[in-house]
């Protein structure tokens, strides 16, 4: 390849390495050489401790000339979310408070990437306590969307989705508990799983406790990467026991074939989708037809309600338990963005909130049967363009139009299912995308529709930084 290192796919790059035609070293060289150019226009790699990536690296070649096994990942340079345990590392998650807080272990999907042989070229930036659709904190700063930087990088793993954007690193690592890895694949034009609850393990040993039940049901860690065929290279090497992880089940990457009929949502019931966002899943689901999938357009059963049983439960979580931190330790746009949540789900009681967790059974059971008959659902990742930076912030009355744009995104979450963003369309200058729905733990299934929607129309990333203007 004439390329440039820092252009090549994660699997191209394993590929040249375990054929030794080039050095994991040089992979990382090139990574760094490109962060070095636009990561101070985009501020997406907060952390790079470059002299352990080196040796690590060093160590990847060695392997190679003793002939010894080599995993999937072997000398690819990949970034890890600042909001996970890296051993050594402060796992810091937006939070100035957070500064000192060191790892002693590396978290599940670290320890999973470092045995798959990936080199850690550094974290990514994310919200305070990842809780936002934006990415900025205090901390670190803010994280440009690197195709304009006037609207959100998407959040709140926007520091992976914007760095891959850019070149910086193969694949990225991420989280989604409500939309974190899907927002900002779809905001920054890259590709993104949420794999289905238990897929891949976590674990912080860095928390105080254990996460409530929401964070439990709901949040998940996934893989971003220019490519959809490069997430599924990173999902099957992040898929691996973990015993510290009880939620962890043993399924196959791979189920038995089904017919590949498509539910195509353009507009969801009770959300407020821009033409072109629609447009956008009209022809995702064109694609899909011309290769032979059976595509209908149909809604899944009771959206709005799926969407209404994720936001007061998780609401009620937070309340519980990270309220008084959040607004002590939180930056003022992380208070803000709160605040304005909370003003949106007001308190409920202690009944209301086990009927509410014990609903969650009835939808995922409704959502099961209807994926019965449709193995995937195709559908906007958001019901809006990339918003303007500091969009969660203005009023009640615009974070509820959040809420409604963002409706499908969160949903997927409440109900623990797969979903993998896709780039398709285009809003002015901007990428826009949709997201592959699929039963659980057929993430496979979601992958191979997403490959079909990529080749309709990709996305030439990655791209030069737009500066934001003076």
């Amino acid at each position: 390849m004439s390329e440039p290192l820092w252009r090549w796919s994660a699997t191209a790059l394993a590929s040249a390495i375990r054929q030794r035609q080039i050095s994991a070293r040089e992979a990382l060289q090139a990574a760094y050489d490109r962060l070095d150019q636009v990561n101070p226009a985009v501020n997406a790699v907060v952390v790079a401790r470059r002299e352990a990536a080196y040796q690590q690296a060093d160590e990847a070649d060695h392997a190679v000339r003793d002939g010894a096994a080599l995993g999937p990942l072997h000398g690819v340079p990949v970034t890890i979310k600042d909001n996970v345990d890296q051993a050594g590392i402060a796992t810091v998650n937006g939070v100035i408070a957070n500064r000192n807080l060191i790892a002693a272990s590396d978290s599940p999907p670290v320890a999973s990437w470092r045995r798959a042989g990936a080199v850690i070229l550094g974290r990514t930036n994310t919200p305070a306590f990842s809780l936002r659709w934006d990415t900025e904190n205090d901390v670190w700063g803010r994280t440009a969307n690197p195709w304009d930087p006037t609207v959100t990088p998407g959040g709140s793993s926007g520091g992976a989705a914007a760095a891959l954007a850019v070149g910086i690193g193969a694949l990225a690592h991420g989280n989604d508990l409500g939309g974190s890895v899907r927002y900002p694949a779809y905001c920054c034009g890259v590709a993104g799983i949420r794999p289905t609850l238990g897929r891949v393990a976590a674990y912080n040993g860095t928390l105080s406790g254990e996460r409530p039940i929401t964070g439990q049901l709901m949040s998940v860690q996934g893989v971003l990467a220019r490519t959809v065929g490069d997430v599924r290279l990173g999902f099957q090497a992040m898929a691996a026991r973990d015993p510290r992880d009880p939620w962890w089940v043993p399924a196959p990457l791979e189920g038995p074939p089904l017919e590949r009929r498509v539910a195509l949502v353009p507009n969801p019931a009770g959300m407020d989708v821009h033409p072109d966002v629609a447009a956008a899943v009209r022809a995702a689901g064109e694609a899909l037809a011309a290769a032979g999938y059976p595509v209908e357009e149909t809604d899944p059963p009771d959206l709005e309600r799926v969407f209404w049983v994720w936001a007061t439960t998780l609401t009620t979580d937070l309340r519980a338990t990270m309220l008084g931190t959040i607004m002590s330790q939180g930056d003022d746009h992380a208070r803000r963005a709160m605040a304005l949540w909370l003003e949106l789900f007001p308190p409920i009681g202690l009944e209301s909130y086990i009927n509410l967790v014990a609903e969650r059974a009835k939808h995922l059971r409704a959502w099961t049967l209807f994926l019965e008959r449709y193995p995937l659902i195709v559908g906007p990742t958001s019901g809006r363009p990339p918003l303007p930076i500091g969009f969660d912030c203005h009023s009640a009355a615009a974070t509820a139009d959040l809420m409604r744009a963002q409706t499908l995104l969160a949903s997927v979450n409440c109900l623990g299912l797969p979903a993998v963003a896709v780039p398709i369309g285009r809003h002015g200058g901007l990428p826009l995308g949709v997201q592959v729905i699929a039963g659980r733990y057929r993430e496979d299934l979601a992958l191979a529709a997403a490959e079909v929607i990529e080749a309709a129309d990709p996305v030439a990333t990655p791209v030069d930084p737009r500066r934001a203007p003076a």
